[in-house]
């Protein structure tokens, strides 16, 4: 079939809104036809040549759409569920996805780094040639095929222009709450960055019944959001030393600081924000060639530097939990939403998104 795709050719340059071929299903694959998709960081670093990608490659990983067909070998699923994509596929096999680890599956990484389905297959094609996609989805699509693995089944009544955004922002920043850090009742959280993830982070804190919520950034409205979403306090890090001014609110230093803006002096700050014995969380994601320099007597004090791959999510069981906890008016994602565009106004987008004018914006097909 023939669908309009936005596809990038090279870094740093705007992706163009094409027409090309999409092959039907094939084994334990589905066919979706696309409600929405978010627009988020992940992709703008693929356009900014700031991570590596096979070219051309259709962006998109925040997709959430309709199955329209299925193909052989598919039990779980059938035409006409509602279907949210998760950023990254699960095999259910490997040694990480038995664990209960299934966000490290060891099958999602060689698939994402080839742009291709799991096993290796491409189902787009331009003039006869493979276009790539992003982590296994490529939703930047009309329709999309993908590995019945990368589809979770959500209840009809949620809004898919909504929930979509719980295939990475949502599920990253909660569950590096819940999932990673696991904090308990009353203890202390700070976030570094206050964009989807960071401002997820804020809603799974308060959640998890977290003491004193801090939310630190450079740009005041975001910090405003921030507060209605839970944060006790703000810091605008452009006004303010935000290390001492933690250090004065928690009396000696965070129990947890996250951070998620994939900055190195921010994790730095973030990681100097924690008293001893505390837990930094890295969720944000530097570019690929950049070193971080700490001084190695910290952890002698017992501070714990970790990270978190999409909130070490277990999609399939996580994301319905989240989808229920936001019909209930307890996870209110529906904030983060700063607005719709169509599939052609997505360079726009993307540039509202790089110069801090937007949370998330959503393509709505």
């Amino acid at each position: 079939m023939q669908i309009r795709a936005a596809v990038l050719y090279e870094a740093n340059s705007p992706l163009s809104i094409e027409t090309v071929d999409l092959d039907p299903p094939g084994h334990n694959e589905v066919l979706v036809k696309m409600v929405a998709t978010g627009i988020c960081h992940s992709d703008l670093h693929i356009i900014k040549g700031h991570d590596p990608s096979p070219f051309p490659v259709v962006l998109g990983h925040e997709g959430g759409g309709i199955i329209e067909e299925t193909g052989p070998g598919v039990t779980d699923l059938r035409p006409g569920d509602h279907v949210v994509l998760p950023a990254m596929f699960t095999c259910g096999k490997c040694r990480y996805c038995v664990e209960g680890e299934p966000a490290l599956c060891s099958e999602a990484l060689p698939a994402h780094l080839m742009g291709s389905l799991p096993g290796g297959g491409k189902r787009l094609h331009k003039n006869g040639l493979p276009l790539n996609v992003f982590y296994s989805q490529g939703s930047f699509a009309e329709y999309v095929v993908v590995h019945e693995r990368t589809a979770v089944k959500v209840r009809d009544d949620a809004p898919l222009d909504v929930v979509c955004l719980l295939s990475c922002a949502i599920s990253t920043g909660v569950g590096c709450i819940v999932n990673r850090a696991r904090i308990r009742t009353g203890e202390n959280v700070v976030t570094y960055g206050c964009g989807g993830v960071g401002l997820s982070v804020i809603m799974g804190a308060k959640l998890s019944g977290a003491g004193k919520i801090i939310a630190v950034d450079l740009i005041d409205w975001k910090l405003d959001l921030a507060r209605e979403l839970g944060a006790d306090f703000t810091v605008n890090a452009s006004k303010e030393d935000p290390q001492q001014r933690i250090l004065e609110i928690t009396g000696g230093g965070a129990d947890y600081s996250i951070e998620s803006i994939g900055s190195i002096p921010a994790i730095q700050q973030a990681f100097a924000s924690i008293h001893s014995g505390g837990t930094c969380v890295l969720v944000g994601a530097p570019p690929m060639t950049e070193l971080l320099e700490l001084a190695p007597f910290e952890f002698l004090l017992g501070k714990t530097l970790t990270g978190t791959l999409l909130g070490n999510a277990r999609s399939r069981i996580d994301i319905p939990r989240y989808v229920d906890l936001y019909m209930d008016s307890k996870l209110p994602i529906e904030k983060l939403v700063s607005g719709y565009c169509r599939l052609e106004d997505i360079n726009g987008a993307f540039l509202d998104l790089e110069e801090g004018r937007v949370i998330r914006e959503i393509v709505r097909f």
